[in-house]
């Protein structure tokens, strides 16, 4: 059997691992995802109507078109959190020892976990998503090739953001520290335009909202679905998801090889 053949059937193994893990304890992704709902039904039906004139909109369905793009990246930022924390167990529960007197791929553990968590992100999107759509959100004028770079940007985010919650899962001395150092995942998204448009920020606070990576992603996925402008923040997104993946795979390979040596 080729590298490549082992690879891919070492990586299949873990990741099938991985999917039964989170089948078995579904409270953690259940927990992740009640925070992206919750902030979602918050937001539109307590303060809807008073946010949607502060963009300009005649009514509550307004903010909610244009809050659902931010909280579909919550969502991915809140289920990465989940894959950090699943790192950090198995580096610190010692089943990667045992790994290690098995013939399998080194690589394979950590390919497992990243393809697992980005279908988790997608079926977690899917979920909030269905959940935007119960409360009124719409994307008529959206063309099918739109939906599809939509859906195609996403999976490149989860992509990013799982390499980097690699990287902090591997790190981290036990699961509570993972958690609490993937927490900017979460975090990230409250402080860039999920909620409020960049304009309305304070001055000084703008350059940090405009240019951190959730933003220019958030932005896309606006123009993407609902038509309006996408501007620089296309190549933007791109060059943030990118740059974070290949960050994250150098720093998670680096830090597994030298601990599992």
């Amino acid at each position: 059997m080729s590298s490549f053949s082992l690879a891919v059937r070492d990586s299949t193994t873990m990741l099938r691992r991985n999917l039964l893990h989170a089948r078995r304890y579904p409270s953690l992704t259940l927990n992740l995802l009640l925070t992206p709902i919750m902030l979602l039904l918050l937001f539109v039906y307590i303060f809807g109507d008073v946010m949607s004139a502060g963009i300009g909109g005649a009514d509550r369905s307004a903010y909610i078109a244009y809050v659902v793009p931010g909280i579909l990246l919550m969502t991915v930022g809140g289920t990465v959190v989940g894959t950090a924390v699943s790192v950090s167990n198995d580096m610190t529960e010692g089943i990667i020892d045992r790994f290690r007197t098995m013939a399998i791929h080194r690589g394979s553990v950590l390919i497992g976990h990243v393809v697992g968590s980005v279908l988790q992100c997608v079926m977690s999107v899917v979920l909030v998503g269905a959940v935007a759509v119960a409360i009124g959100f719409r994307s008529t004028d959206a063309t099918a090739l739109e939906w599809l770079a939509a859906l195609g940007l996403l999976v490149l985010f989860a992509t990013a953001l799982t390499w980097i919650a690699v990287g902090m899962g591997l790190i981290s001395p036990n699961a509570e520290a993972a958690s609490n150092n993937a927490m900017p995942m979460i975090l990230l998204p409250l402080l860039s335009s999920a909620f409020v448009p960049v304009d309305a920020m304070p001055g000084w606070f703008r350059p940090i909202a405009e240019y951190q990576p959730f933003t220019p992603v958030i932005e896309t996925l606006r123009g993407l679905l609902l038509g309006s402008g996408i501007g620089h923040n296309g190549w933007l997104a791109v060059l943030w998801c990118l740059g974070l993946a290949v960050l994250g795979y150098f720093w998670s390979a680096a830090k597994f090889n030298r601990d599992t040596k």
